[in-house]
């Protein structure tokens, strides 16, 4: 790109932390989502019998609560990605901004 504005923001030091940041975290958390889920399609196709295993007197398995607990580990990771974007990202962001514009 040409333009200067692009040009100035890409040499900022506070830029370049950004990017280092947000890539880290987002190679992290991709790492965990992408273990837990796998491990959970690994369990499916080659331990039946582990998650088949009632739970009490019912009719619930042990695969119910691991496939919800998939489920809310998602959840979780998606919100400490938001808090951490809202607070750290945006203010990186903002500062970048506002030296650009100067």
């Amino acid at each position: 790109m040409d333009d200067p504005v692009v040009a100035k923001i890409q040499r900022n030091p506070k830029y370049r932390e950004l990017r280092q940041k947000r890539n880290r975290i987002g190679v992290v958390l991709t790492v965990l989502m992408l273990l837990v889920y796998y491990g959970y399609i690994a369990l499916i196709a080659f331990d039946k019998a582990f998650l088949a295993q009632p739970i009490g007197a019912g009719v619930t398995t042990l695969g119910i609560p691991i496939g919800l607990g998939v489920i809310v580990f998602t959840i979780v990771i998606t919100g400490i990605y938001v808090r951490r974007a809202n607070s750290e990202f945006d203010a990186l962001t903002k500062d970048i901004l506002n030296e650009a514009s100067k």
